[in-house]
């Protein structure tokens, strides 16, 4: 389903992580020359009168403060609908040493399991769609997370909920990338 106005996205820059770690809700910082270097990007190509939602985890919020202080003319509130997907007990290991028994469980209900007792995609997608189905004309920014990001793709696409797990978007944007998706579906990418 196509929403009015435009709805810009963009994903926070690379995280202060070690690469191959499971941090979903896990609240880390991301690189502070790369969050400059993404800010200056957006301040540059957003127009006036958008509406900035951003998720409150800090590797977001820094985005968003670096944008403000280069454009104090777009405000920004914090929206608790664009956090990431939370994997419980699995945030801040590596995905290696989850496990496959522990990921083929997921993978067999993918909708309805809770990895590491965290969301299930369901819980996960509704969230989402709260905050999709929120918007109005106003031109929006959301600075936010890949996976909010994909469950964006499904529901502009009209699906509101997956069953399986080869259904989950794999692309995702590049850390600090930004898109533009405005109606009747022309998407810009950066």
């Amino acid at each position: 389903m196509d929403k009015p106005g435009s709805l810009w996205l963009a994903r926070h820059a690379l995280p202060l992580i070690a690469p191959g770690t499971c941090y979903g809700a896990l609240d880390v910082r991301a690189d502070e020359a790369a969050t400059l270097q993404a800010a200056a990007v957006l301040a540059a190509e957003l127009p006036g009168g958008v509406a900035v939602a951003c998720s409150p985890l800090q590797r977001c919020a820094q985005l968003a403060e670096a944008l403000s202080a280069l454009r104090p003319d777009l405000p920004v509130t914090h929206d608790t609908r664009l956090r990431e997907m939370n994997f419980g007990v699995w945030e801040g290991r590596l995905w290696s040493d989850i496990g496959e028994p522990a990921l083929a469980a997921w993978t067999a209900d993918f909708a309805q399991h809770r990895p590491g007792g965290g969301d299930s995609v369901e819980t996960f997608m509704a969230r989402v769609a709260e905050a999709w189905d929120a918007l109005d004309d106003t031109p929006t920014l959301w600075i936010t997370h890949a996976g909010v990001i994909r469950a964006v793709a499904l529901l502009r696409a009209g699906s509101r909920s997956i069953n399986r797990a080869d259904a989950w978007p794999r692309t995702a944007l590049a850390y600090g990338g930004w898109m533009r998706l405005d109606v009747p579906g022309a998407v810009s990418q950066w």
